[in-house]
């Protein structure tokens, strides 16, 4: 919407005529506003963003239990040392001697296995195939018989559970097999045998169970005993006058109450254990919150066992201070790789949930040792560490995805050589094998997939990392880094045009291709350097060349290497690269001028003919390889097409003022473009009218004044109309205008060409106010008017004559005259 005065809104169309970005500065803000593609977190903060609070609850209840029990089991056992067996072992009746001793015996039992249970079933988590069945899935296996009566009544269906315990048993063991491929000199602490010659039964992973079942007959066994004498009341007969007996029947009461209900306090926790564990399935469904999957229930286990460990062993509110992210990142720091494996699947799942990554992220990027630990982990070679090795890439890959965390991760000394490590290029097979790999899709799947991967995420870590300039250069300064982004880019024929190519080969052609364009894009020195490292690998430019020559199925990949080439250009000895590799020109005018494409493919068209215009521009060399391919009159037709007109515009405009005079004869057909030109600059606005009026200031020197009366006349326009047109653009455009940053430039130039034409011009240009308007540039030039091209906001190559000498020209042609 363009306001022409106060009382007048015109509202003006344009199809096609978006301005390229290279051609026009761009401010920082505009820069930043655009480039910002993370959505802003509005309205109210989700709900339930800790389902694992759950666990932390649940344990410090089942403490509260364990506690009262441990210290009533505790006067209890004072009771009868102290009271009973001190003061009445020998007033006592046998019976109730023989009682006390079998009670504080199995209660000692009791105590003494429950202290150590937490640690064995501790210690059985951390063999991930032997946390998959000898945690609570293992209590329900040894407790088979009261289970299988309680379902009995319940009619609690078992077979769904026992089905997925068997899945996640066969997905563990496959990691444990990995595992003991290549562990040879460290002995997997479930797998310890304590005594020889017994070791099913003495393994570590089954020592849990034996204290577990010693816990349940002790407190059974106490229980009974307790009730027993409770109801009898048998202690034995008191003579009259024996005053040493005379309270012997109140102790002992109390002594067996205490242990009675000692005992049913520690019954009643693993009944509430049993009742949320088993048939509320608690783990399973904190798990299903979290969106862990199957595998997941390993991590759940395992955090809960720590939690209530705490809870029991410290202050019962210890284990409420707990939350998954941070025992996550507590287990980065293990030295078992099952831990740390457990610590990489919980911080990735969460950083991939929307619900969870927030949170997540903003508190693993306030921690510098967690990055730390994970750019460490991107370096792991080893088989066994694969899935930690990638898991740790999917974080970082997320938590790049930030600016502030970008920062940190790229200023981790190291990083880039980490993150380049995940690039395992495959140059045996790029040239001649590769369009056979792609079709062997799922054998070749299955061996080259974790390579893909990892190249993928390489490379998407790089990409969100190069959003910064400073990261930019780092990654530049990075020894062998570029030649790697640059080998990913190749993209042979049989790979583009076969019709059974892998996704992920595709996908990393294109990661590597964003990645490149980001790096020639930066602004600045670092810039500079970025373009001129990455043109003179002498790959760049051929294996770009072969996108543009074999890629019509992937016109993204067209794209973006075009975008590449058109940043390159922006240094001259990369123009001639790109100019002096056979078939490159070509291949982008095949492009420009290519019919029949589909609509949403237009924007590749459009930037192949802003590259054109790039490797034309200050470049001789450049514009006589695009004369010899005969174009000329194909770009004058193209000045006709909505989608092309702009950028043919400025191809034609270079072409004539960069081609030299031995070029005459071959531009000489340009002329027929001039009444399409001066229609379009009467007719049109904005940057279209920019470049029209661009391109008629030099088509009009190729022409004699009897040639340019008839162009005039062919186009139905007289010479004063256009020269009311060209002082009305300087009315609209009092101040320069990044949009258009050449316009004022170009219309002064044409006008200087009109009065050099004919004193008649000279005297219209007097009455509408020319000279005036020609003031009111000297007083508001600016910068912007005085370069070609820009590079964000930074202005090159700055015209030879600037704006104030092609004012003063102008002014002394009126003058004169």
């Amino acid at each position: 919407m363009d306001k022409q005065t106060p009382s007048q809104t015109v509202i003006h169309l344009q199809i096609h005529d978006q301005a390229p970005a290279i051609f026009e500065p761009q401010s920082s803000i505009e820069t930043a506003a655009s480039s910002s593609n993370t959505p802003s977190v509005s309205g109210p903060r989700q709900q339930n963003r800790a389902p694992e609070k759950r666990l932390t609850l649940f344990a410090l209840r089942l403490a509260v239990l364990e506690k009262a029990a441990t210290g009533l089991g505790t006067l209890g056992f004072i009771w009868a040392t102290v009271v009973l067996l001190g003061g009445f072992a020998i007033t006592i009746d046998k019976t109730d001697f023989w009682f006390i001793t079998i009670i504080l015996l199995i209660e000692g039992t009791r105590i003494f296995s429950r202290s150590h249970e937490l640690e064995w079933q501790h210690q059985a988590t951390w063999s991930l195939a032997d946390a998959g069945m000898n945690s609570f899935h293992a209590v329900q296996a040894r407790s088979h018989v009261m289970v299988r009566a309680c379902k009995a009544v319940f009619k609690v269906n078992s077979r769904k559970d026992s089905l997925n315990i068997r899945r996640l048993k066969r997905k563990d063991e496959n990691w444990e097999k990995k595992r003991t491929l290549t562990r040879t000199r460290t002995w997997s602490e479930s797998d310890v045998p304590l005594l020889p010659y017994v070791q099913w039964v003495f393994l570590s992973r089954n020592i849990s169970r034996l204290l577990y079942w010693l816990q349940l007959a002790s407190a059974t066994a106490c229980v009974v005993l307790s009730l027993i004498k409770l109801v009898k009341q048998n202690y034995g007969e008191i003579e009259k006058g024996d005053t040493d007996k005379r309270n012997r029947k109140s102790a002992l009461t109390i002594f067996y109450a205490l242990a009675l209900a000692e005992a049913l306090l520690f019954l009643l926790e693993k009944a509430y254990w049993e009742w949320k564990v088993m048939y509320k399935k608690l783990l399973e469904r904190v798990n299903d919150e979290c969106e862990f999957g199957p595998i997941g229930l390993v991590s759940v286990r395992r955090f809960f066992y720590d939690s209530y460990s705490k809870c029991v062993n410290g202050s019962i509110f210890d284990g409420l201070k707990m939350d998954l992210v941070s025992f996550a990142m507590e287990l980065l720091d293990s030295g078992s790789s099952d831990e740390q494996l457990i610590g990489v699947r919980i911080l990735e799942k969460f950083t991939k949930n929307p619900r969870f990554s927030e949170d997540t992220l903003q508190k693993i990027g306030i921690t510098i040792t967690v990055i730390e630990r994970l750019v460490e982990m991107l370096n792991w070679k080893d088989p066994q560490e694969e899935e930690i090795r990638k898991s740790a890439a999917e974080i970082l890959a997320k938590l790049a995805g930030k600016k502030q965390n970008s920062l940190r991760v790229a200023g981790i000394p190291g990083a880039m050589e980490s993150i380049s490590s995940l690039l395992h290029t495959h140059r045996n097979c790029s040239a001649t094998n590769c369009g056979e790999i792609a079709g062997k899709e799922v054998i070749s799947d299955q061996e080259n997939y974790g390579f893909w991967a990892f190249n993928e995420l390489g490379l998407q870590i790089l990409k969100k990392l190069a959003r910064d300039h400073d990261n930019c250069g780092k990654i530049g300064n990075t020894k062998g880094l570029l030649a790697k982004i640059i080998d990913f880019t190749h993209a042979p024929e049989r790979l583009l045009k076969d019709e059974r190519v892998t996704e992920s080969q595709i996908s990393t052609v294109k990661r590597s291709l964003q990645v490149l364009k980001m790096l020639v894009s930066t602004t600045g020195s670092t810039g500079r350097q970025l373009r001129s490292e990455i043109s003179e690998v002498v790959f760049t430019v051929s294996y770009i060349r072969d996108i543009l020559r074999y890629g019509e199925k992937h016109p993204m990949l067209q794209k973006l290497g075009i975008e590449i080439l058109t940043s390159l250009a922006l240094e001259v000895d990369a123009t001639e690269r790109i100019g002096g590799t056979g078939g490159v020109l070509k291949e982008l005018l095949n492009i420009f001028f290519k019919r029949g494409m589909p609509e949403d493919q237009n924007h590749v068209r459009i930037a192949a003919g802003e590259a054109l215009g790039m490797l034309a521009f200050e470049s001789v060399n450049n514009c006589h390889r695009i004369l010899k391919l005969k174009v000329v009159d194909r770009l004058v037709d193209a000045l006709d097409d909505p989608l092309l007109r702009i950028n043919s515009a400025r191809i034609l405009r270079n072409l004539c003022i960069y081609s030299g005079p031995q070029c005459f004869q071959e531009l000489r057909g340009v002329i027929t473009a001039a009444p399409t030109v001066l229609i379009q600059i009467m007719r049109e606005e904005n940057k279209l009218q920019e470049v029209m009026v661009g391109l008629a200031a030099h088509i009009f020197k190729y022409m004699s004044s009897e040639e340019a009366r008839a162009m005039f006349t062919r186009a139905g326009i007289k010479e004063s109309d256009l020269g009311m047109t060209l002082v009305q653009i300087l009315k609209k455009y009092p101040q320069p205008q990044t949009k258009v940053p050449r316009i004022r430039r170009h219309v002064v130039e044409l006008a200087i060409w009109m009065m050099n034409d004919s004193r008649a011009n000279i005297e219209t240009f007097k009455s509408l106010g020319l000279e005036q308007e020609l003031e009111g540039i000297m007083e508001s030039t600016s910068e912007v008017e005085s370069f070609n091209i820009f590079s964000g906001a930074i202005g090159l190559s700055r015209y030879k004559i600037s704006i104030h000498s092609l004012v003063e020209t102008a002014m002394n042609l009126i003058a004169q005259r």
